[in-house]
């Protein structure tokens, strides 16, 4: 899931939550995919959001897709980097708008 660096110094256990909540997976299910609580999932989850400056699980998966899927293609038209650079700007303006 890294993008070169780990920019919010997220965890291994994060990294792999954020990845699985990324793929549309509930807490249960993660949590039955890492062996560890549905309240367990929920802390990391907490603090997956505080580091990543997101409001929710959808903009922690969108944020964690953006991580992943763009890498590769330098393309800055990919909507995930265009949605990632919104979001890394403050959330100013057109996200469709390049800088």
């Amino acid at each position: 899931m890294r993008a070169g660096k780990t920019e919010h110094s997220l965890t291994a256990t994060e990294e792999c939550v954020l990845r699985l909540v990324s793929q549309a997976n509930t807490n249960r299910e993660i949590a039955s995919t890492l062996g560890i609580s549905p309240a367990t999932v929920k802390r990391h989850l907490e603090n997956i959001l505080r580091k990543l400056q997101v409001r929710n699980r959808v903009e922690a998966a969108i944020y964690g897709l953006s991580m992943t899927a763009c890498d590769g293609s330098n393309n800055g038209d990919c909507p995930l980097a265009v949605w990632r650079r919104w979001h890394d700007n403050g959330r100013n303006g057109d996200p469709n708008k390049r800088t």
